[in-house]
């Protein structure tokens, strides 16, 4: 479904990838996992159209969206959701959920998609007429995720969707991830809680100073001495 092709991607004069490529089929759950500063971030920027790249391609569907603009691509099916879980502040949670429905086709079934929304983040509905401003870092993350569903993205890109999280928030947070790719909405997602996301996901690929190092099942990089040392830090364990 979405396939990305030796890309090479800028700052300025500063490169920020080298020869990206990898892939993530219908369905699948995959992870961009590395340390802070690998690329992770910039890799999204360029699926989403924030960042077009020097060279190589990034295709949805087979289709080339190198040159599409980023609300084009929102259009075509790719929503991402930025670390943080950036709100609306002075909206109330549900103006920022029909904000998230401004394609044409998700317009069509926006009562429909909240809906939806409201099943998966129950906590949402109860909070419908609040200003996001007032919400709590677990409550905003998970109204910027409800925001980029009502979309209907065909690929949904996670980055850091933890961060900042306590840890039953960020276990509960995974759980709604996973509910959301068996709902049928293709995830990449992008975490430095690198175990988590190697036991939550289909596949992932690790991603250091700007190039691709490894890629496999997230039974197969856990097992790796060289992963469980630099990410986990229990190489002997």
């Amino acid at each position: 479904m979405l396939k990305i092709e030796n890309i090479n991607a800028f700052y300025g004069d500063l490169q920020a990838l080298w020869g990206i490529s990898f892939e993530v089929n219908e369905g699948e759950l995959v992870a961009l996992v590395g340390p802070n500063g690998a690329g992770k971030t910039t890799t999204l920027r360029v699926i989403s159209g924030l960042l077009k790249p020097r060279a190589g391609n990034v295709r949805l569907d087979n289709r080339d969206l190198g040159k599409e603009d980023a609300h084009k691509i929102v259009e075509l099916g790719i929503s991402q959701v930025l670390e943080g879980g950036k709100v609306f502040t002075a909206m109330s949670v549900l103006e920022n959920l029909e904000l998230g429905a401004f394609v044409g086709r998700a317009r069509k079934v926006r009562d429909e998609t909240i809906k939806w929304v409201y099943h998966i983040f129950p906590r949402l509905e109860e909070r419908k007429t609040q200003r996001a401003g007032t919400l709590s870092g677990g409550e905003r993350q998970m109204l910027a995720i409800g925001r980029a569903l009502m979309a209907k993205p065909k690929v949904l890109l996670l980055d850091e969707p933890s961060f900042g999280l306590a840890p039953i928030l960020v276990e509960q947070m995974f759980e709604m991830i996973t509910e959301i790719n068996k709902q049928g909405v293709t995830v990449l997602l992008v975490e430095q809680n690198v175990r988590a996301a190697l036991e939550l996901t289909n596949r992932a690929y690790v991603i250091e100073n700007g190039r691709i190092v490894g890629q496999g099942t997230g039974d197969d990089l856990l097992s790796f001495e060289s992963i469980r040392s630099a990410y986990l830090g229990d190489c002997n364990a």
